[in-house]
């Protein structure tokens, strides 16, 4: 009787530090893959200057505790999912306008 093997687990981290007005913060993304498929993942703006709470994280998303979560200046709510393309270009987008009020505001 042989044994199955395990799925395989990979872990895709990209942080991109930023520069001039925004010189410290940190957008970050992180994917768990099991077979070529999408099981975990966190995405995250962190901005100590915007945010003191959550450790800085502004905005991000991520499905740890269970459940598919927004976090926002320190408060978390459930988000609809449906696939992790849609969720990415959404937190890209709400990074995009949140920078244009950053911008605003000076």
């Amino acid at each position: 009787m042989s044994r199955k093997k395990p799925p395989v687990r990979t872990t895709r981290i990209e942080e991109h530090r930023l520069k001039g007005k925004r010189k410290g913060a940190l957008l970050k993304e992180q994917i768990w893959f099991e077979e070529g498929k999408v099981v975990a993942y966190s995405l995250a703006y962190i901005n100590l200057k915007q945010c003191p709470l959550d450790n800085g994280r502004v905005l991000g998303y991520d499905d740890s505790h269970g459940y598919h979560h927004r976090h926002f200046m320190g408060r978390v709510q459930a988000v609809e999912f449906s696939t992790y393309a849609a969720l990415a270009e959404r937190f890209i987008g709400e990074v995009h306008e949140l920078w244009r009020t950053e911008d605003e505001e000076e």
